[in-house]
């Protein structure tokens, strides 16, 4: 009886399913099969944005290359069988007449544009980011000239302009000024189209920086309050630090957009009176599609070079954004 007791049944010892089981090892042919099924479900989902990618960029790039090392008139475009001339287009162009002042004038054109348009706008996210009655009204209303059509704006701002019936000119009349040629002068044709794509651009910055003030933690201004620091030490050694990340990125996107503006341009004063306000992007238009004679060859090679010039600058922007990862 005893013996029996305490006898403890063979199926006992034996571990449950499920309990105590080492679990099962994956063979190697096994793991191989997955890890191609997490490739392949990986190229899935990234095939359309690559099919996007090439469509309209790798191949309008390539074309334009293309365009640009070849000898193409409207004909041989359309037919097909034009020259291949090498780098004889750029070498006409950086010889051209037109290329100097060209990118001098781009160059004005994109640096005035920014600095004015950052500094504006930071101050703008500055000042809305402190509370008061009607704050988001005016931050709304703060983002029409973003919302209109360029074509609408452009328009306006050349008709507030106008050296005889302009807004601008009265204005100036009441004060006893002179009148002011904005659109005619080759003085103030290029500062024309750089104070109205300012005006356009100071709501994209104001919509970024204002984004990143929201993203500085609170408990940072709190800390600065009660050791006693100012608005002005506040802002220059805590929000304009702590901003650089965001800073950058508005800073290069405006650069890209920047760079190739043509609309502004050309429905204010298509690049004159001459080539005073004329840009390597009204250049390029120009000489594609703005003369009897289109020099298609010609004109791709223009945008090469400012798509070069966007592509440097974001190399410097990709570098710097490394460099401060590291630190």
């Amino acid at each position: 009886m005893t013996m029996s007791a305490t006898r403890t049944p063979a199926s006992a010892d034996r571990p449950r399913d499920g309990e105590g089981a080492a679990p099962a090892v994956p063979s190697p042919g096994e793991r191989r099969r997955a890890a191609r099924r997490q490739q392949l479900v990986a190229w899935l989902f990234l095939t359309p944005v690559t099919l996007y990618l090439v469509l309209f960029y790798a191949l309008p790039l390539w074309r334009n290359v293309d365009l640009s090392l070849r000898d193409y008139t409207l004909r041989s475009f359309i037919t097909g069988g034009a020259e291949f001339v090498g780098l004889d287009n750029y070498r006409e162009i950086f010889t051209d007449p037109t290329f100097p002042t060209a990118l001098w004038n781009t160059v004005l054109f994109t640096g005035l544009s920014l600095v004015f348009q950052y500094s504006i706008g930071l101050a703008l996210a500055v000042f809305f980011f402190r509370r008061f009655p009607l704050a988001a009204t005016l931050r709304a209303l703060f983002l029409v000239p973003w919302l209109l059509p360029l074509l609408v704006s452009s328009s306006v701002w050349a008709w507030m302009l106008n050296s005889d019936s302009g807004v601008v000119n009265s204005f100036l009349q009441t004060l006893g000024l002179d009148p002011v040629f904005w659109l005619t002068s080759p003085d103030w044709s290029l500062v024309s189209v750089i104070i109205t794509n300012i005006w356009i651009g100071i709501p994209f910055n104001l919509v970024l920086l204002y984004a990143g003030l929201q993203a500085i933690p609170g408990e940072v201004y709190e800390a600065a309050a009660l050791d006693g620091a100012g608005r002005w030490s506040i802002f220059w050694h805590i929000t304009f630090p702590l901003l650089r990340p965001v800073s950058a990125i508005t800073l290069l996107l405006g650069l890209v957009y920047t760079l190739k503006v043509f609309d502004i341009i050309w429905v204010m004063t298509r690049g004159g009176p001459g080539d005073s306000s004329t840009t390597l992007a009204i250049w390029s238009y120009r000489l594609g599609f703005g003369g009897g004679s289109p020099e298609l060859s010609l004109a791709a090679a223009v945008a090469n070079v400012l798509i070069l010039i966007a592509f440097v600058f974001g190399l410097f922007y990709i570098r710097a954004q490394r460099k401060a990862l590291r630190s």
